[in-house]
């Protein structure tokens, strides 16, 4: 039944799709509580301090990486049995970024906002995923410590049963010692029902500070209408974690058409003017200059289009791995809720208890889980 719960809950944080309902099942933390619990998660916190990190980012690539420069010199010139004359150059250039450059670089930019903002997404629902175990958890531990209490009168009103039994000769001392090692064995498994509630709420409290202590009744496992083709296409289209991986490729080719650009250098393109012979001349000029491009271009771009192709295999092994667990997921979800139930167990008299004391109980107390307790748990007639 846990294993059916979370799944619905996660369903619900993945059910965006307009072709279908959105899951919500009742009993589940309410979401006007837990969007602020989530909002101040430490983790949730950083990631959305890393997208403002990434827009930032963004808004560099966008610029050029050039500035202009200035330069300025000053010099002396002499003659052979003449004067001295003064003489000074100043200019000013930039570097160009090509077109193929600064398109490159803007994709770029929007990859890395694109991947910052699926960290985001990935990183509250991940935090989600914690809350809701650790809330349920706590859930299911309460509704124990209830069941246990409620077992532990059971066997007390069963042991005076079996004690008035005794007086009247209707049942042998053996009866009545086996009936207090079952009252006795009920309220250990009564101390460790309490001590779970306790750890679990003490989990919850301390991982998502702040959360109101609000019992209410587990949801009922609901059943999956949709096929599994379906459910497959909607978590992929909503799974954040598939696209940071995706932004990722985005960001690799970019980087690929940045190399590629690359191979052709930025040409820079000045001005300077300059006064000789101590004024008397004025030269005024244009300067351009190309780098001579080498054998280390190629090679970085030989380097990033294989990067493209490592970004390509991830995304098709991340795309692989979250087909199987979805498919193992909802083939969990679609268990019947009555595997947990024995009917013929159930209806069986238990022979190490008192005849006053019905088999059901006994297999709850055996089995300990809330969920063969809810199934199998009777009132005594």
């Amino acid at each position: 039944m846990m294993i059916r719960i979370l799944l619905a809950g996660l369903l619900t944080i993945s059910a965006t799709a307009q072709a279908m309902e959105p899951v919500n099942p009742p009993g589940l933390l309410p979401a006007e509580i837990a969007r602020p619990l989530l909002e101040q998660d430490p983790g949730v916190a950083a990631a959305r301090a890393g997208l403002d990190v990434a827009l930032q980012e963004a808004g560099i690539l966008d610029k050029s990486p050039y500035e202009w420069t200035a330069r300025a010199s000053g010099q002396q010139r002499k003659l052979d049995n003449g004067p001295r004359y003064n003489e000074w150059n100043v200019g000013i250039e930039r570097a160009i970024r090509l077109s193929g450059k600064a398109a490159a670089d803007r994709k770029l930019g929007k990859a890395t906002v694109e991947a910052s903002q699926a960290r985001y997404g990935e990183a509250l629902h991940e935090s989600a995923r914690e809350l809701m175990a650790l809330w349920v958890g706590w859930l299911a531990a309460e509704r124990a410590r209830e069941l246990a209490e409620s077992s532990v009168q059971s066997m007390r009103a069963s042991l005076d049963t079996v004690d008035k039994r005794v007086r009247a000769g209707d049942a042998s001392k053996l009866e009545m010692s086996i009936a207090r090692a079952e009252l006795a064995e009920q309220r250990r498994l009564d101390n460790d029902a309490k001590t779970q509630a306790t750890t679990a709420r003490a989990r919850l409290s301390t991982r998502f500070p702040g959360v109101q202590r609000q019992v209410m009744a587990l949801p009922a496992p609901l059943l999956i209408g949709e096929d599994a083709a379906a459910w497959r296409d909607r978590i992929l289209a909503q799974s954040d974690e598939l696209k940071v991986i995706q932004a990722h490729m985005q960001m690799a080719q970019a980087h690929a058409e940045r190399a590629r650009a690359d191979k052709i250098p930025d040409p820079t393109l000045g001005g300077y003017t300059a006064s000789e012979v101590g004024g008397n001349e004025r030269i005024y000029g244009v300067m351009l200059s190309v780098p001579i491009p080498g054998g280390a271009r190629d090679a970085r771009n030989a380097r990033a289009i294989a990067a493209v192709e490592v970004s390509r295999r991830e995304v098709e092994f991340k795309q692989r791995e979250l087909e199987t667990a979805i498919a193992s997921a909802v083939a969990t979800a679609r268990v019947p809720t009555t595997v947990c139930k024995s009917p013929m167990k159930a209806r069986r008299p238990c022979r190490r208890m008192p005849r006053s004391c019905s088999g059901p109980m006994r297999l709850a107390k055996r089995t300990c889980r809330p969920c063969c307790w809810r199934v199998v748990r009777r009132p005594q007639r």
